[in-house]
């Protein structure tokens, strides 16, 4: 064992007795270790939960809440406490025999917060410097770079198509700005789906820095929330949970696989549905299009979902600061023919697009900076998460 996991196992039975600033009281915990094991301060400060709330610096902004509300609000010192249970798990994994400060900087050592967060300290590693993954994650790290998890492709092309610009850095400097305050915050870094949650989920760590797949609800459909989440458990009025979740209870990796949310092969896609490999219906349901006569007369014109689908959540120009949607959040259900080439049916579900002209206003880009905003259509192709047997449709 080397002394990085040394000092962490020693936890286990060592209570901190550094502090992270000086608290006038002598401490009241176990004797420190006899042998030569020290125990990280990063360690000691972040496992004692009555410091943290101590020297925690309250938050100056709190994110506000689109169509799926605000989200959960989670205390600063929450977020980073080193959970027993959780760090245990972390402490025997091959990341916790790193230094903390291998990953985040800072200053190993210093007993007061704003010395041990002074240097190079990095709040968030994989979002900041993702080639500190990369060191030992360096070919998923490679496509996972220019995916469409990490980036938003799809939104970001969005308005390049719609402002008539050739890139994201030619944009508005207020639309950019705009973007970054708005839909960024649903983008992930590999710590937003492996040891935290993301900022759409209240942020912080999610269980005392143990890394981990993905957990559905905590990770996936907390971005993944209002036409996902909200679809696949039935919240909206008058729908019903999918099928594959009160039958087979699948979570979002049965059909998702990991080389497809990781990126696949390194490709910068423009939008999701161009991604290779995506999931499909016939990947299980391989003899439907033969199964009765629906299927055989509309296999290879309408999408699944066109009859499989209930209705949806739909909005329409949700992301406006300061007023808010002006069409709100309610159930709908839209059949057009299909805008989309890298999808063979001739119809399919339609979804409105959370945009208008003067989208970004409030970011003084003046009331109508989308120069080209009818060269992308309002309404998109779409694959709801809501799928049952029998639904209006088929009845």
């Amino acid at each position: 064992m080397n002394g990085r996991a040394s000092r962490l196992a020693a936890l286990a039975v060592i209570l901190a007795t550094a502090a992270c600033g000086d608290s006038g009281e002598e401490a009241t915990g176990p004797d420190p270790p006899t042998d030569s094991t020290v125990v990280s301060t990063c360690v000691s400060c972040h496992s004692d939960y009555d410091k943290l709330k101590t020297v925690f610096t309250p938050d100056s902004v709190i994110p506000s809440g689109g169509c799926s509300g605000p989200p959960p609000y989670v205390q600063p010192y929450d977020r980073v406490y080193l959970d027993p249970t959780g760090f245990a798990v972390f402490q025997g994994s091959s990341h916790g025999e790193l230094e903390c400060t291998d990953c985040h900087g800072g200053v190993e050592g210093e007993t007061e917060k704003a010395a041990a967060h002074g240097g190079n300290f990095v709040r968030f590693p994989s979002f900041q410097s993702i080639d500190g993954c990369g060191e030992c994650h360096g070919t998923m790290v490679d496509k996972f770079k220019n995916s469409l998890h990490y980036n938003g492709w799809g939104q970001k092309n969005a308005q390049i198509t719609r402002a008539g610009v050739g890139s994201f850095e030619q944009l508005h400097e207020g639309i950019q700005v705009g973007y970054e305050q708005n839909c960024a915050t649903c983008h992930a870094s590999c710590g937003s789906c492996h040891v935290n949650r993301p900022p759409a989920g209240g942020g912080g760590l999610l269980n005392g820095h143990a890394f981990a797949a993905p957990d559905m609800r905590d990770n996936c459909t907390a971005c993944h929330s209002s036409r996902g989440g909200h679809a696949y458990y039935g919240v909206g009025t008058g729908t019903q949970p999918d099928v594959h979740l009160t039958k087979a209870n699948y979570t979002c990796v049965d059909c998702h696989s990991q080389t497809e949310l990781h990126g696949g092969d390194g490709t910068v896609y423009s939008h999701r549905y161009q991604v290779a490999d995506l999931p499909k219906c016939v990947d299980c349901h391989s003899s439907v299009g033969s199964s009765n006569l629906y299927h055989r007369t509309h296999i290879d014109d309408l999408s699944c979902h066109t009859c499989h689908s209930q209705d949806y959540n739909e909005c329409g120009n949700c992301h406006v600061a300061g007023e808010g949607a002006r069409i709100h959040a309610h159930q709908a259900y839209k059949i057009g023919i299909n805008p989309l080439s890298e999808r063979p049916f001739k119809f399919s579900i339609l979804r409105r697009a959370v945009a208008a002209p003067d989208t970004w206003s409030e970011f003084g880009v003046g009331d109508f900076p989308m120069e080209s905003f009818d060269d992308k259509p309002l309404y998109n192709y779409t694959t709801p998460h809501s799928i049952l047997r029998w639904t209006r449709r088929t009845e």
